[in-house]
Order: C-alpha cells, then structure tokens, then sequence
C-alpha cells in the first residue's frame, strides 16, 4: 500500500528551549486512519496543525502525494480539518455551514445545492438543511462540522479531538459514525486524541506520542499486546510491570534454548520473559516487563516446584482483594516479597480473600520492554 503523506525530520520550537516537535518521521497509508495518540503538552496538535498548513515547522518536510508542501498555504493543501469545536457559523444554516468552503472556492450554484444534498444523505440529517446550528446538539454539530470538511473533496481529512465536547455516551456512538464516514468516502484520515478507548475503536494504526516524539507506531492490537516500553504499556490500559536481573544461559537449568526468550531473576523466582522487538540488553542486566491484567491464569491449584532452583513463571499468592467493575473482576494478589498483582477474570470467580491461589504468567505474554 502506497503512502499519501510522507513526514520527514520535522521540529517545532516555541522557545529557544521549548521544543514541541523532536525529529518526527511519520507516513499515512493511502485510505488508512492514523491517531496521535498521547498525554496534553505533547505535541499531537501541534503536529495536526503544521500538517494543515496553520502553524510553519522550523525543520523538515512534508510531502503529500509525493509533492513537498511546506510552502503551500493551508487553502491550497487538499486537506480539511475538524476542530474541537467545531468551528462553524451560528448565524447561517446547516446547507449554509457545508456549503461554505465551495462557496470560496467558487462552485456553481448547481453544484453546491448537489454537493450539500450528498453530503446531508451520508450523515443522515436531511430534513434539517434549514436549521440553524444553535439549534442543535453537539453530535449533530460534530456531523455537520465533518460534513462541511469533507465537501472540499480534500485529499487528507485531519481531526482534532472532535468528540471531546460530547458526552461519554455520546462519544461511544460517534466513534462508528466517523470511521463508517471516512471509509465509505475512501479518506485518508489524521485523527488527535488522548483517549485511548476512542483510538482502539476507530484507527487502522496509532502512533503513541511523548514530549515532542512518537514513541511507538502500530496497530491497536500491536500497540496493546506488545508495547516497546513502560510509557506505551501504561497508555495503552492496566498492566503489571516485573523487574529482573538476567539469567545467564548457562547457569539457566530449567529454561528452554528458544529464541526471543529471556530468563529473568526476581524476588519471588524467576521468569521467562518474550524479547518481542529483539532489544540488545548487553549494556544493562537488569530489565522490566509487563503483561496486561487478562493475561494471568488463576489457579486453586498451587504451583508445583517441578525446577526447585529455577521455578518458572508460576507462583503463590495470597487474594488481598476484589473489585467489581461490571463486565470484569479485578482481584489483587500478594506474592511472596509483597509485590501486588492485578488480575482480570470473570466477575463471578468464586475466589475467597486471603487464600493462596497459583498464578501462571504466559511467557509469549510477558513482554520484554525497552528503555
């Protein structure tokens, strides 16, 4: 699949030592939707903005379609942008609203009336042409405000947080609105968020962001199951964190010779930890890994001590604790050097409190992190 959008060592300085933007290199895939993903202050609008055309990068280049647009004003770029808040006229009506951008661009009359009756039809709000928009709620608005973007038939749709005025339920039913919207149109789409549940929901890709970088880039299922480090782990949900010294092979009696498998000493026994990304650990011994809360198979059945010297990737634990949160159970449990450990199961587990109980940590879902 061939690029649309090719970012190249871009920065951004708002001081002489505020920097914004740390050599960012970042492609779009045609028809794909990319979020920025990341914590307020790190840069992720700032990004959508030098993109638009709104704000002027101090380094890099852009290019969109294989053509450098750093200095092509944002009216002439083919790209079209929703802003947070919506950003659209009070006084006029909602084929007004739409019809704004052809109207500058000096469309016919006949193409507009066209153009904004399209439009109305894919978002689903025909009968209210000739309402005006304080009239309504904020997911029409959010609608109308995509609509008007997308009647410039832009080459690159660029969204900043739309859904964050919206209520939480709201939000939810938004989520498959946009992404039917910008796939049904064949859209190549840069969306801004810092929610997390909202980027799984919509995005093909996400590039997780920290102060002024992309720390890692993949898909939901990528950026979920096998975070690169401890700051894209924690973004991307609840996750438990283990810290160990490495195990020489040859010293490492019990542990298979498997590639991408790293054994590891704790306080409480060792383990076998996946080097997913294959990070050269040569310079430190000791490394941290992490596997979500789902991942950890709870048993009744205490651990045998089938590698007295070397037990693997099970342990005792003691149930201190149980929250109900609907659709889960989080169970907290205590290993032996106190170290707590959050578990999700079924809300219905029958497990009593301050009983021992096995916990098996998956090797292939004990990820390995870099720094």
């Amino acid at each position: 699949m061939d690029n649309i959008l090719e970012i190249k060592k871009l920065r951004k300085s708002y001081a002489k030592n505020k920097v914004i933007l740390q050599d960012i290199d970042l492609s779009l895939r045609r028809e794909e939707i990319l979020f920025l993903l990341g914590p307020s202050g790190c840069g992720k609008s700032t990004l959508l903005r030098i993109i638009s055309g709104l704000l002027k990068e101090d380094e890099g280049e852009i290019l969109l379609n294989g053509e450098v647009i750093n200095n092509i004003p944002p009216e002439k770029r083919r790209t079209a942008m929703v802003f947070q808040n919506y950003a659209l006229w009070p006084h006029l009506t909602v084929a007004e609203n739409i019809a704004f951008g052809l109207k500058v661009a000096k469309k016919s009359k006949d193409f507009i009336r066209q153009k904004v009756s399209e439009l109305l039809k894919i978002i689903r709000m025909d009968e209210y042409a000739e309402r005006k928009i304080t009239s309504l709620s904020g997911g029409q608005q959010q609608r109308i405000a995509l609509a008007r973007a997308l009647a410039v038939n832009p080459e690159l749709l660029l969204l900043d947080e739309p859904l964050s005025n919206l209520d939480a339920k709201l939000r939810e039913s938004m989520r498959n609105e946009i992404r039917k919207i910008i796939k049904d149109n064949n859209l190549s789409a840069i969306y801004v968020t810092h929610d997390r549940n909202e980027a799984m929901a919509i995005a093909d890709r996400i590039a997780i962001m920290r102060d002024g970088e992309i720390v890692q880039i993949g898909t939901p299922f990528e950026l979920y199951d096998y975070p690169n480090c401890k700051f894209s782990a924690e973004f991307m949900g609840e996750v438990n964190f283990f810290e160990g010294e490495i195990i020489p092979r040859n010293v490492s009696k019990g542990f298979e010779e498997i590639d991408n498998f790293i054994p590891i000493q704790t306080p409480y026994g060792c383990l076998k930890v996946k080097n997913h990304y294959n990070f050269n650990y040569a310079a430190t011994p000791v490394i941290t890994a992490a596997i979500r809360m789902e991942n950890i198979i709870v048993s009744e059945k205490l651990p045998a001590q089938t590698h007295p010297e070397f037990p693997i990737n099970e342990f005792e634990a003691k149930l201190l604790d149980f929250c109900f949160m609907g659709d889960r159970g989080e169970y907290i449990f205590e290993l032996a050097d106190g170290k707590n450990v959050r578990v999700a199961l079924s809300p219905f587990r029958k497990l009593q409190k301050n009983q021992k109980y096995g916990l098996k940590f998956p090797a292939e879902k004990l990820i390995a992190l870099g720094e």
